[in-house]
């Protein structure tokens, strides 16, 4: 008896550790699309653009290899995104919010703003 109930610890233990292990993986992947969407809204004019859009956005920005060559590309989107909302009849904002996007905010940006 004392034999097959150590067993069934044995067996009980290695069910939890699955029930951990798939439910930090199923954490892990839940966050992984938070920061996708939140990163998605960062991106100035991100309601008219695709996902695939976004996405090769993203990743001029992170290629570029110069504050200039960001400001470049951001400053491009812009002018885009603008031509874009006036074509549909959408209002957008004249300036994207100060920082956000890549190469913004999180890339060197200043930290603890408004703290002093």
């Amino acid at each position: 008896m004392e034999v097959s109930m150590r067993n069934a610890a044995k067996v009980m233990a290695i069910a939890a550790i699955g029930v951990f292990l798939t439910l930090g993986s199923a954490l892990a992947q839940n966050q992984d699309r938070t920061q996708q969407q939140i990163g998605d809204r960062d991106i100035y004019g991100y309601q008219m653009m695709t996902p695939q859009e976004r996405n090769e956005y993203r990743n001029r920005m992170r290629t570029a290899t110069t504050a200039e060559e960001r400001e470049r590309i951001r400053a491009e989107h812009h002018a885009q995104m603008l031509a874009r909302a006036k074509e549909r009849g959408v209002t957008l904002p004249q300036e994207p919010p100060a920082g956000m996007g890549p190469g913004g905010a999180g890339q060197g940006g200043p930290m603890g703003r408004g703290r002093r």
